[in-house]
């Protein structure tokens, strides 16, 4: 339950400063939502699984396999520069 103290402290503890308006309007949503939780709580789920998504959920995995799309030689053909199967770049710190 969203109460008059509580909405102050959180409004100082955020650095904010809301009108009466607005307040009125924050403690009425936060009391709605009280109010619905306090409705879902009064339902029976004794015998119902615990969940986690209501749908059932498949993650499809693909086979781990190395593929090869390239040579070196051939990602080294548009290279300026190789030495010794590597690219040779200009030194950039001294």
């Amino acid at each position: 339950m969203m109460t008059t103290e509580t909405l102050q402290r959180l409004e100082k503890l955020n650095q904010l400063c809301l009108t009466d308006a607005e307040k009125d309007t924050i403690t009425a949503f936060f009391n709605q939502q009280a109010d619905v939780f306090l409705a879902l709580n009064q339902i029976n789920t004794e015998n119902t699984e615990r969940m986690v998504h209501v749908m059932p959920i498949l993650t499809v995995v693909r086979e781990d396999r190395e593929i090869k799309l390239f040579t070196r030689d051939e990602l080294q053909e548009s290279a300026p520069e190789t030495y010794d199967g590597y690219w040779q770049v200009p030194r950039l710190i001294e």
